[in-house]
């Protein structure tokens, strides 16, 4: 098993990142009128995964490690929601989802796992 010398080492990070790429390409699907309403909220909720793991994985406590994963997996959890909202609307129903969805799935399920063994 490699050591693990950053957080950019760390596959949830690495996937989480993927995520973000992959949820402002479908931002940029979706209304312009939605720029400052759902299309931000969304945004916002894939780039904090990604930076709440590298800030946890900087303070280096146990601790504060999982506090941060517990942030992560929030913000996955508001970004579920959000694109379940999107999903329903008119302009949502055609655009194309299989990205984000495998990416966001898969980066919960790691988090999930992760937090899963840092409580036990």
């Amino acid at each position: 098993m490699e050591k693990i010398n950053s957080y950019k080492d760390l596959i949830v990070w690495q996937k989480s990142i993927e995520l973000v790429v992959a949820v402002y390409e479908l931002a940029d699907t979706l209304p312009k009128e939605e720029l400052y309403g759902i299309t931000s909220q969304m945004k916002r909720a894939a780039i904090s995964i990604p930076s709440n793991i590298a800030e946890g994985r900087k303070f280096g406590s146990k601790k504060e490690f999982t506090h941060f994963l517990s942030i992560s997996y929030g913000s996955g959890a508001e970004l579920e929601t959000q694109l379940e909202i999107i999903k329903r609307l008119p302009f949502g129903k055609k655009l194309r989802y299989n990205k984000v969805d495998s990416l966001l799935s898969e980066v919960m399920k790691i988090l999930n796992k992760i937090l899963f063994s840092l409580n036990s």
